[in-house]
């Protein structure tokens, strides 16, 4: 008999940047993209071969324009999500209190604009990936599930 084979999942890295008044930047995502119109912090998955902080500090690069040093990324939560396509992913979450440079959208072909929101209101129109990590990370998580079918000891 076969064994299954290994289980492997994408990994995705957000950043929460957070200014002084507690508020966290979110994108509206836009275009051909996954959950359009809906708001999620800078973020992305993995490429080949990098580290969860490069990918993390390369993503907030690349869609806002700012530079955070890699002593300023902070890990705050890892998030095990599955899709409603039954994909599962594993989020892992920064947060950033400085950094060098204005937010402002450097992808415009994916993103229509920032907004800066209080995470323990998560706006209505969040990716609901995105609310779920933004609860958890206002309760002190560390870990979370999401997506998943409730089970002893697991969360929905």
């Amino acid at each position: 008999m076969r064994k299954p084979p290994r289980y492997r999942l994408v990994v995705d890295v957000m950043v929460l940047m957070v200014r002084s008044d507690g508020r966290v930047l979110l994108l509206r995502r836009a275009g051909n993209v996954y959950a359009s119109g809906l708001l999620c912090p800078p973020s992305g998955h993995l490429e080949h071969g990098e580290p969860v902080t490069a990918g993390a500090l390369r993503e907030v690069a690349e869609e806002v324009g700012v530079t955070i040093t890699p002593r300023d990324l902070e890990f705050c939560h890892a998030i095990h999500h599955r899709s409603p396509e039954g994909e599962g992913r594993m989020g892992m979450v920064f947060t950033a209190q400085r950094w060098t440079g204005e937010p402002t959208n450097r992808e415009p072909e994916k993103c229509s604009g920032l907004v800066w929101a209080d995470p323990a209101r998560p706006p209505a129109d969040c990716v609901p990936y995105t609310a779920a990590v933004l609860t958890r990370f206002c309760a002190g998580d560390l870990l979370s599930e999401h997506g998943w079918p409730t089970t002893a000891g697991g969360t929905a």
